[in-house]
């Protein structure tokens, strides 16, 4: 297994391909074939195959994360771009705000 990272020297199309190349990686380690893993994805033949070829330098964002999901990798997302964390003002801010106590009605 060859490792390429991905850097930001990359240009797009370079990127795409080596996420194609890594995606075929993980199809055949699963062991669907490109037809089975194009349907359960809901995209085309060709579509999957541009993709694994590094040719489809353009390819949708929904269908790269159904391929991601044929491939078991879309909780993998939360790594790429995950939740901004909460700074210490604002959590400081928002406990300052909550209510010391609650009363309730007669």
């Amino acid at each position: 297994m060859m490792t390429n990272s991905i850097t930001r020297a990359m240009s797009n199309p370079e990127i795409i391909a080596e996420l194609g190349r890594r995606f075929k990686e993980y199809r055949l380690a699963g062991k669907p074939t490109q037809k089975e893993a194009a349907e359960q994805a809901g995209v085309s033949l060709v579509t999957l195959r541009q993709f694994e070829n590094g040719n489809a330098c353009n390819i949708n964002m929904g269908n790269f994360l159904a391929l991601l999901r044929v491939a078991d990798c879309l909780e993998q997302m939360d790594e790429l771009l995950p939740e901004i964390p909460v700074s210490a003002y604002v959590l400081e801010e928002m406990k300052s705000k909550k209510p010391k106590r609650v009363r309730h009605g007669k």
